[in-house]
């Protein structure tokens, strides 16, 4: 066997790919997995599509790449003004970038330079959730919150001001609407220890991700983050890179509240999965400020070049062209369901929770105290394996801030039909009946002994 050159993270030898059509992958071996997680939650439209090869070999023919400071091209300005139209023309300016964390770099940059420009350079605190996650690179990792990731890079990373977010499943309060004005009265005590007047921007994840299993917030929550934003002068921005282009049922997971941000970013789905092209969008008198004191001064190689934005157009326009949004609405409904029952099936499915097809689940030990598996477990990882040999790929990860807890996302692309849903369910349902072995045995092993005396 050769040895890959190739290094990742660390974990088990893979399987090598050889196709793909639609919501289904091949090994070279011939083994099907049904694409449960659309690749990072960013194949949104399945695989092997003929219409997105057409447009790209078709813009290959014309022109595969161009520099911004020296051509506009079509196919940006086309994708730019459908990205603006998605927003219902309230973020009207869109930077374009080549990934998630450059879009979320972006963004950083692009608030920050609008308050220097103001005059106003002492504002320089970020404030993000705890856990979020908004990207690998050196600022998109300073407003994320999992610990895993940033304890190797916390001695060079411009660390954010963390706070809680609503979590609306282990809440101590008794009902949502205290919680969440505890969440906010935290976030504002917060900001006034470091001077409101300090702050650049609140970034916060419309839907969870990665880091806390599709974890939801609400209209009362995004609407206090406004409140606090207009009260201290300092900007809200929503990372969309993963819930956004429709992955939630709207175009953007805002729409769902109504409260609409400064600054949005998106990726992943933005392409498909068929070229990499994300987006910072935001308001326009920001970039008109910006631009007035000189320009924007950030830029990648490959912003806005015409192959990344014919692909991402090609996917907007097949969204819309085929109603997808109705489908990942109606699916995500029988998803929802299905999980559900799972849910019901097996006591340390803790939580399922999620909106249009981007739903996660989480696994306790304790469904009472809701108290998480050992870390050691590594259940995450085990029923991402389980699945697998199931012919199933979903998206794991910990729940806990990255130290603990077990969730995984299950996303499929926005084209899967009503059979491939229920085979979805029947095979991550096995993957689970499975796993139902393995929990008995760790709650045995960590049952509290019977107390020892004298009795009669």
């Amino acid at each position: 066997m050769t040895t890959s050159p190739l290094f990742y993270q660390a974990g088990p030898a893979m399987p090598e790919v050889s196709h793909g059509q639609g919501v289904f992958l091949w090994d070279t071996r011939g083994k099907e997995y049904l694409d449960g997680c659309s690749g990072a939650i960013s194949c949104n439209l399945g695989h092997g599509r003929q219409d997105i090869r057409d447009a790209m070999t078709a813009q290959l023919d014309r022109v595969a790449f161009t520099y911004r400071t020296q051509f506009e091209n079509a196919p940006a300005m086309a994708l730019g003004n459908a990205l603006v139209e998605m927003t219902e023309g309230a973020l009207k300016k869109v930077f374009f970038v080549s990934s998630g964390s450059e879009a979320v770099e972006s963004a950083l940059k692009l608030a920050r330079q609008y308050f220097t420009t103001r005059g106003e350079p002492q504002r320089r605190h970020f404030v993000s959730l705890r856990p979020s996650y908004h990207g690998s690179t050196l600022g998109a990792l300073g407003v994320t919150g999992y610990q895993p990731l940033e304890a190797p890079f916390a001695d060079i990373t411009s660390g954010s001001l963390k706070v809680p977010g609503p979590d609306f499943y282990r809440r101590p309060e008794a009902d949502r609407e205290t919680h969440v004005r505890r969440v906010l009265d935290e976030t504002r005590e917060r900001i006034e220890t470091a001077g409101g007047d300090t702050v650049i921007a609140i970034v916060v994840e419309p839907v969870g991700g990665a880091s806390t299993g599709a974890r939801l917030v609400d209209r009362a929550y995004l609407k206090g983050l406004r409140a606090l934003c207009d009260e201290f002068g300092c900007l809200l921005i929503f990372d969309e890179v993963l819930c956004g282009v429709g992955r939630t049922g709207r175009w953007f997971a805002y729409q769902h509240w109504g409260v609409v941000p400064d600054l949005l970013t998106t990726a992943k789905g933005l392409g498909a999965g068929y070229y990499p092209v994300g987006a910072l969008l935001c308001r326009e008198d920001i970039v008109e400020t910006v631009m007035a004191g000189g320009g924007f001064q950030h830029g990648h190689t490959y912003a806005g070049n015409p192959l990344a934005c014919a692909t991402g157009l090609a996917a907007v326009e097949a969204i819309r062209r085929e109603g997808l949004l109705d489908n990942v609405n109606a699916r995500g409904r029988q998803l929802q369901r299905g999980l559900e029952a799972l849910k019901a099936r097996h006591d340390w499915i803790g939580d399922v929770r999620g909106l249009g097809l981007l739903w996660g689940m989480e696994l306790v030990m304790d469904p009472v105290g809701k108290t998480p598996f050992p870390a050691d477990a590594n259940l995450f990882a085990r029923v991402t394996a389980l699945a697998k040999e199931e012919g199933l790929l979903i998206y794991p990860r910990r729940t806990l801030d990255g130290r603990a807890g077990d969730h995984f996302l299950v996303s499929p692309p926005f084209t899967i039909d009503e059979d491939e849903t229920v085979l979805l369910l029947e095979r991550l349902g096995r993957a689970l009946d499975r796993l139902d072995r393995e929990v008995a045995s760790l709650r045995d092993a960590h049952a509290t002994p019977p107390a020892h005396g004298i009795t009669g």
